[in-house]
């Protein structure tokens, strides 16, 4: 008798053995972190997630920023190493654009990302003439999706045309959502974004979940009155985990680390952690259902 699929996705997550999580096919998986809403800790999730399956998932992680603010790199700086011959707005604009020529290292070990690009919201503007606009970002993730097993893109916090790139990009989408009305309304417009994704194109990004995030537990009403709201409109994609308010996240910022570096013991290390293992249970248990 083989396996079940619950006890294979322990045994994987425990053992961090999911390098091959494609399957086998040399093409990894691309995430969207895409909210509309700012201020929801997507920067923030994009790169706790990003290192939590590189270090604990020992999975190869590029993370891509296509911000103009360039979070990423400001919240990682004590760990990048280098820097990259391009960035996402000169590849993006190119004749043969390759992402893994605006990648920099990282030493953390499996993590790499792209430099902080102060150009991109120039660069939304000049793409916006262009012929397939729209998949500029996909095309130009050809090589970068055989030489990293997940692709994890921090999308900026808007339906703009970076954004609509990634998500046109993206196998699969998370959505943070803090535990408000107007987040719930974003989630909404997102929602139908993906909707008319699949109606222009014929395909948009699976809805991985939605995440809470900068849950204040103690607010143990308002909470639950909004859980019930998300729960009724986005049943069975809701994940478990939450992120909570945690000074420990704001204190790893300061100094350009990730929590599990500066505080691995902190709430929010052990709140990332474990969004990390759903994720990935989640992924793996697609392609182990679709390979079946």
């Amino acid at each position: 008798m083989g396996i079940g699929l619950g006890a294979r996705l322990r045994k994987a997550v425990e053992k961090g053995a999911l390098r091959r999580i494609n399957n086998g096919s040399g093409k990894g998986i691309c995430v969207a972190i895409a909210a509309q809403k700012g201020g929801v800790g997507k920067t923030t999730t994009a790169v706790h997630l990003a290192a939590t399956l590189a270090e604990h998932h020992q999975l190869e992680v590029l993370l891509v920023d296509l911000d103009n603010q360039g979070h990423v790199a400001s919240s990682l700086r004590s760990h990048v190493r280098g820097i990259a011959p391009q960035t996402v707005s000169s590849v993006l604009l190119g004749r043969d654009p390759d992402l893994t020529a605006a990648v920099v290292a990282t030493n953390i070990e499996g993590l790499s990302i792209t430099s902080a690009d102060r150009n991109l919201s120039q660069t939304e503007a000049q793409l916006a003439g262009r012929i397939g606009r729209e998949l500029l970002l996909k095309r130009a993730m050809v090589a970068a999706r055989h030489r990293f097993d997940v692709v994890i893109l921090d999308c900026p916090p808007n339906l703009g045309l970076l954004t609509l790139n990634g998500l046109v990009a993206a196998d699969h989408v998370l959505i943070p959502c803090d535990l408000s009305i107007l987040s719930l309304e974003g989630v909404d417009d997102l929602i139908d974004t993906l909707q008319n994704l699949d109606a222009m194109f014929g395909r948009s990004p699976e809805l991985l979940g939605l995440v809470h995030t900068r849950v204040d537990r103690r607010n143990k009403r308002q909470n639950s009155t909004i859980r019930r709201a998300v729960a009724d409109r986005y049943q069975g994609h809701v994940l478990q985990s939450e992120i909570g308010v945690n000074t420990a996240l704001s204190g790893a910022q300061l100094v350009g680390k990730t929590i599990f570096n500066a505080s691995p013991s902190a709430k929010g290390a052990q709140d990332y952690r474990a969004l990390g293992d759903e994720v990935v249970a989640q992924l793996w248990k697609e392609r182990a259902v679709s390979a079946a």
